[in-house]
């Protein structure tokens, strides 16, 4: 799926303790960082990378829990799973591969991920696109009943050890396939896609780590967000926010105010579909991401 890219795992080192970072990068030009969401992989990006790639130098990775990257051992704090820990990660990849300022495009996980990039390494973010998403301090401060029933997982995986683990653990493919499913606003996922998704997040780590993903965005993460908004600190670079206009985020939301209150410079767009923009509009999304980075 990701022909001439070429994979390495790559090492990184940070106070929550260090994770080893399944990496592929391929074509030439400008370098662009794609983030990816749960419970998927790199692989949500086969669809548009390669277009990419034509244009720029085009970096993927899993991130720390997920995919083929490793699942560090997490602590009561959740720190090592925290968006700061898995951010780090990517900042040290993108310097190991000889990138000390970057693009990068992240969805859902990764755009949170790539939120925290640009807040605590500015100097490193030349632009920034948010795929799908509204801040998560907006989202826990703010979700009504129609949101926490789309995003019911929120409250589900923040569980204590081991009720969603073992629940989830129990058929993970089911699962999967059925979150999957209820974001999506049609068959989207290729057959190769799906079976890679599967395989990843059948390992019992991978359910475990990723829950830890979302215990941490609702404990740790939430204090580094409102160290943030006491401060006044805003997203410096310029950003690009695309939602699903058949999704719950935008039904739920107006997705682009709550980033206005975030950025310094925002524009964005609704594409229709539901949630997966890369696989269920791989052109409208390859459209908007290309022209936004065209030039940086």
């Amino acid at each position: 799926m990701f022909d001439g890219f070429l994979q390495s795992d790559i090492e990184t080192v940070n106070q929550s303790g260090g994770a080893v970072i399944r990496t592929l990068v391929g074509g030439e030009g400008p370098p662009l960082l794609l983030l990816h969401g749960y419970p998927q992989t790199h692989v949500m990006w086969h669809k548009i990378a390669p277009q990419l790639a034509e244009r720029f130098t085009v970096v993927v990775t899993d991130l720390r829990g997920y995919g083929d990257s490793s699942k560090p051992e997490t602590t009561p704090d959740h720190a090592p799973y925290s968006f700061r820990a898995m951010a780090d990660d990517q900042i040290q990849v993108m310097k190991s591969l000889g990138f000390e300022s970057f693009a990068v495009a992240g969805h859902d996980r990764g755009a949170r991920t790539a939120h925290r990039l640009a807040l605590d390494h500015p100097e490193c973010i030349s632009k920034l696109a948010l795929l799908d998403i509204v801040p998560t301090l907006t989202l826990y401060e703010t979700a009504d009943q129609k949101a926490a029933t789309s995003y019911y997982h929120w409250y589900f995986l923040i569980q204590d050890f081991d009720l969603p683990e073992r629940l989830i653990g129990a058929d993970p493919e089911y699962y999967l396939r059925k979150k999957t499913g209820h974001w999506s606003a049609g068959d989207c996922f290729t057959e190769d896609a799906m079976a890679e998704y599967i395989r990843c997040f059948s390992n019992p780590a991978t359910i475990h780590a990723s829950c830890e993903d979302y215990r941490a965005a609702a404990s740790i993460d939430l204090e580094f967000d409102r160290e943030d908004q006491a401060k006044g600190q805003k997203i410096k670079c310029p950003t690009l926010v695309l939602w699903g206009d058949k999704g719950a985020m935008g039904a739920c939301y107006d997705v682009l105010e709550t980033w206005q209150e975030k950025c310094e410079t925002v524009s964005g767009a609704g594409l229709p579909c539901g949630h997966f923009l890369a696989e269920e509009d791989p052109e409208g999304t390859f459209r908007a991401l290309s022209d936004f980075f065209e030039f940086f």
